[in-house]
């Protein structure tokens, strides 16, 4: 398959996005793009309207006011063959205990044969999807006695059987050990990198998301309030770093924007350093710095935006 790199043409842009319900606003004015080829993670605590937000994009949920455009149309009013080019992954969904994974992907992925292109073939072949996310074993077995890992391999293999331009994923590896989270994984760079579909995910898992995103979002108080790389975001917070040792059987802590330098001079001056170690922001850090700068601003809090 021909490699697709991220380009600059977006297939979500929203601007001013509000969602209020009732007198509580959830969504106070979101602005945000998701190119071909890109995995997005969206970040928040709960409550921030991850989850709002995801629906409205998805076409299940109207916004009180902004401009949401996906895959060129209006999720409100998109047709069976605009549907058919996005994928969703929710966190649970009521599956077919009867039916056989095998069974049902053939089945669901019929629904998807009338709306393929020369550019977009659909579905996708399920004896290859069913190896994809590590089902082969399970293919055959009714899905009623599956394991919790297995049945949520066959979530992600429902959502993306038609092949999606653009892919939802909501807490995608929630219940996953880690062998069927390492393969996930491996499903989501193969997704974006060689099939150039475009990923959108939430997830708590900040780990996951430092190794699956080109582009972490950070919403917080209904604002995106921060936009950039994992490795741009943590430098973006990283000014200082933290040196940790311990010399005379006593632990020294210290701060420092200058750390190489600080080092080489505290090892010139002592020769009894152990357990010498430099420590950076990593993306927890960083989550946690923008959440609470957000939060510490009375009105309106900037978008931190930083390039890769």
């Amino acid at each position: 398959m021909p490699s697709s790199p991220i380009t600059d043409e977006p297939v979500v842009q929203v601007r001013d996005l509000q969602m209020s319900y009732g007198p509580r606003a959830v969504l106070t004015g979101v602005d945000l793009d998701v190119h071909r080829g890109e995995v997005v993670c969206l970040l928040g605590p709960n409550g921030a309207g991850k989850t709002t937000t995801i629906e409205i994009l998805e076409g299940f949920r109207l916004p009180s006011a902004g401009t949401v455009r996906v895959l060129g149309g209006d999720p409100a009013t998109g047709d069976d063959a605009w549907r058919a080019r996005i994928g969703v992954v929710l966190q649970s969904w009521r599956d077919h205990p009867r039916w056989t994974p095998r069974r049902l992907l053939s089945y669901l992925g019929g629904y998807y044969a009338p709306y393929a292109t020369p550019d977009h073939p659909r579905p996708y072949e399920v004896d290859w999807l069913l190896t994809t996310v590590g089902l082969t074993d399970g293919a055959d077995r009714k899905i009623a006695t599956l394991s919790g890992g297995q049945r949520r391999r066959l979530d992600v293999a429902v959502g993306v059987i038609g092949r999606p331009e653009l892919l939802f994923l909501d807490e995608p590896t929630a219940g996953f050990d880690p062998e069927a989270r390492r393969d996930f994984h491996d499903l989501v760079h193969r997704l974006s990198d060689l099939e150039g579909t475009s990923i959108l995910l939430t997830t708590h898992d900040l780990g996951e998301a430092e190794r699956l995103a080109d582009r972490i979002l950070i919403l917080n108080e209904g604002r995106i309030v921060a936009d950039g790389s994992p490795d741009a975001l943590a430098r973006q917070v990283a000014g200082r770093a933290e040196v940790r040792w311990t010399c005379a059987g006593e632990v020294f802590v210290h701060a420092t924007d200058e750390p190489v330098p600080f080092v080489r001079e505290l090892l010139a001056q002592h020769d009894d350093i152990s357990d010498l170690e430099v420590r950076r922001a990593d993306l927890e850090d960083t989550y946690l710095a923008m959440v609470h700068r957000s939060e510490s601003t009375p009105r309106s809090p900037e978008l931190v935006e930083v390039t890769r």
